[in-house]
């Protein structure tokens, strides 16, 4: 789960992790308001979404008067923003963070994952903020610096010490970036993230560590611990089809391509999909229905997926192990009819009860082409949606 800049920036805040002062706003009336209570001189009027980029795509701005806070967040609010991450349809700004400038002296990046090789927590650390952390890798992966913190000790003061020095932070600020990077640590631990990133993270003049933007992603799986953090989710910063989806358990995800998937377990629907292309066309979507789907459960992902209007074909590929294959097809049966499928359907089935699954289909009547194996059931539906 995702959530906006200025939300990541108060669970930080909680941790110790200094930030410039801001307000989040919801009109240009409010902006003009917050800039009048924060003062100064300089204001960083930002477009809130859940993508990086802003800045590039014009939605972030530096204003010297509050007239210019008004102009920029009128320019801002209700843009369609377009960043290498919204993808080429923008996303809509609901939001804005009216933000105290700062005087910057030096960008800095810091970041935190789940490193899965060491099973710890990566801390990534780099002189070259500002910039993509993907850029920097690839030109220039000597200037990121990594510890693999031990949990049960958490970053050290000597950890920390030594990535501060790395990155170029000057002696008379190493205590201050220490602690910020002990409470980054603590905040990703304590709040089950999956990412902690600030971008820049930022020496001011004065000699002060700053976290200038902030992003966090937390762990979907860890939610139920977390009702706090549930309450930040922004549901129009997501996919429609997939909060549908995940209203019945589905694991949905939206793709570029014309064919539906609908598969039990996440591997196969990633070999569904790698075996889609092979064959010369593309996936419209990962849909994982999970080991314990029900016929309302299909009959729901088949709604999702058609209302997808690219999607010119399905195909249901099934291992059944704990999931039983006559089920799923008393499922997709049920589904076919409910939704009045018209376009080609596809189903390979392999495991418990794939006999019975497979005469389910045959006995009912509908035009459902069955499959041998998955290279097979690939082939027919690229071929079945070539011949409409």
């Amino acid at each position: 789960m995702k959530i906006h800049e200025y939300q990541a920036k108060e669970v930080l805040r909680e941790y110790g992790v200094p930030t410039p002062r801001g307000v989040p706003c919801f009109s240009v009336d409010e902006a003009v308001r917050a800039a009048q209570s924060i003062a100064g001189k300089v204001w960083v009027v930002k477009a809130q979404i859940h993508a990086g980029g802003r800045g590039k795509g014009g939605g972030v701005k530096l204003a010297k008067s509050p007239d210019e806070v008004k102009t920029f967040a009128g320019q801002i609010l209700g843009m369609q923003l377009k960043t290498h991450q919204t993808g080429p349809e923008g996303q809509k700004v609901r939001r804005l963070l009216i933000e105290e400038g700062a005087d910057i002296d030096k960008e800095l990046y810091v970041g935190m994952v789940v490193d899965r090789v060491t099973q710890k927590v990566c801390l990534m650390a780099s002189s070259e903020g500002g910039m993509d952390i993907e850029e920097v890798a690839a030109h220039t992966p000597e200037k990121i610096h990594k510890v693999f913190v031990d949990p049960e000790t958490g970053l050290n003061n000597a950890e920390a010490d030594a990535v501060a020095a790395k990155i170029g932070i000057p002696p008379a600020s190493v205590p201050q970036a220490r602690a910020v990077l002990q409470a980054l640590y603590r905040a990703f631990w304590d709040t089950d993230a999956s990412l902690v990133e600030i971008n820049p993270l930022v020496l001011t003049g004065d000699g002060r560590v700053l976290a200038l933007d902030a992003k966090i992603n937390f762990d979907a799986n860890a939610l139920f611990r977390h009702p706090e953090l549930v309450a930040l989710r922004d549901l129009d910063e997501e996919d429609a089809a997939e909060i549908e989806a995940s209203k019945f358990g589905l694991s949905y995800i939206s793709l570029d391509g014309n064919i539906g998937c609908l598969v039990n377990g996440a591997g196969l629907a990633m070999a569904t999909m790698d075996t889609i292309k092979l064959y010369g066309a593309e996936p419209a979507n990962f849909l994982d229905v999970g080991g314990g789907a029900t016929a309302e459960k299909v009959t729901e992902a088949f709604k999702i997926m058609l209302k997808n209007p690219k999607v010119k074909g399905i195909l249901v590929n099934i291992f059944g192990g704990i999931m039983q294959c006559d089920t799923i097809a008393k499922g997709v049966v049920a589904a076919a009819r409910e939704v009045n499928l018209s376009v080609p359907l596809v189903v390979r089935m392999e495991g418990t009860n794939d006999e019975m699954g497979r005469q389910i289909l045959k006995d009912s009547g509908l035009p459902i082409i069955s499959a041998d194996d998955m290279a097979d059931a690939a082939q027919k539906i690229v071929a079945a949606i070539a011949e409409k």
